[in-house]
């Protein structure tokens, strides 16, 4: 849920703040790059091309992680992932916001790729902290599941993923707000968000008593 909240913080934080590209939905991207070429303004599907690439290279940055010959090196990938997405954002929330806006854009789109590529599951089942198109499908058709054929099991994974759209309707509407409100400073909000699943890592391993 927390990484949901600062998914769609994120998304709306640069789509606010920084000239309605998005960082985190890349499928966003794709459209507004294919509308803008079928009208011939080459400057306008650009501008959506740099976040491609940038969350392209998150991916690889995932994976590297997670490569066999560095995830030895590194011992719990995932929260060097954690790591680097909160270094990220803290850079982002100090720069000011009429400084290299494309930056940023593409600062958020390597971390929101980064995220996506690390944090793919919620207990056995598949899930996508940075956007919610699966995850709604997938709360619709366990509801539907839930309601018509008693399924305890869908039952289940329905509030699961109401929790996580929730969670990142929530962090949408959030991130909006305050990227009005102290522009680039925002990224801080989200950095916070992550710190505190971070540190529910250390709560989870704490010896009992």
């Amino acid at each position: 849920m927390l990484l949901g909240i600062a998914g769609g913080f994120l998304d709306a934080f640069t789509f606010v703040a920084h000239g309605g590209v998005f960082a985190n939905a890349q499928t966003g991207n794709v459209v507004l790059l294919g509308v803008a070429a079928a009208h011939g303004d080459a400057a306008g599907a650009l501008r959506h091309v740099p976040p491609l690439i940038a969350f392209v290279l998150g991916v690889a940055a995932a994976e590297t992680l997670t490569h066999p010959r560095v995830a030895p090196l590194m011992r719990r990938p995932i929260r060097v992932a954690l790591v680097i997405e909160i270094a990220v954002l803290l850079v982002v929330g100090a720069i000011p916001t009429w400084f290299a806006g494309s930056a940023v854009v593409l600062a958020v789109a390597f971390v929101a790729a980064l995220q996506n590529a690390t944090f793919g599951t919620v207990r056995e089942w598949s899930v996508n902290t940075t956007m919610t198109t699966g995850n709604l499908r997938t709360a619709a058709r366990a509801t539907y599941r839930a309601v018509f054929r008693r399924d305890a099991e869908a039952a289940t994974q329905a509030r699961a993923f109401g929790l996580v759209v929730l969670s990142f309707l929530v962090g949408a509407g959030v991130g909006a707000l305050v990227a009005e409100l102290v522009g680039n400073m925002a990224a801080w909000g989200a950095a916070l968000l992550i710190v505190t699943g971070l540190g529910l890592f250390f709560l989870d391993e704490r010896p009992p008593g």
